[in-house]
């Protein structure tokens, strides 16, 4: 009698209540090989912030010269936070993305496919881009 009583439970939760998204924590590779962008913990979500870069960089550091708002265009982006509020939501990761490379700011979904971590940005529901990075 029991038994029955749990499936039905189970079956009427959501399907991101029974299973987590696999971790994306760690040091990953961006897909042109010029940075390495570390995932971690933040309070109840995760982030993600540029650690490394792959190619030389300028004297003084790579500045954040696209970013709309021109008094944050002379932060450097090493440290910088790219990714932040990244909730689990069924077998990935939703929250917020900035791309220093055109100062846009999107809709992040993350998650991870075998050895390689996908991202996805979204600036509207129709105008998307995918990357797919490695472990660095």
């Amino acid at each position: 009698m029991i038994a029955p009583i749990l499936a039905v439970g189970l079956a009427m939760l959501p399907a991101s209540a029974m299973a987590a998204p696999a971790s994306i924590a760690g040091k990953w590779t961006t897909d042109d090989g010029r940075a390495v962008v570390e995932f971690y913990r933040c309070g109840n979500a995760m982030c993600g912030r540029i650690t490394d870069f792959l190619v030389p960089e300028p004297a003084g550091g790579v500045r954040d010269t696209e970013n709309p708002d021109a008094a944050k265009r002379s932060r450097k982006l090493m440290g910088m936070r790219i990714f932040w509020n990244l909730v689990p939501d069924g077998d990935r990761y939703e929250g917020k993305g900035y791309s220093p490379e055109d100062g846009r700011y999107f809709n992040a979904d993350v998650y991870r496919s075998g050895n390689s971590l996908k991202i996805k940005g979204c600036i509207a529901a129709f105008l998307c881009r995918s990357q797919t990075w490695k472990p660095a």
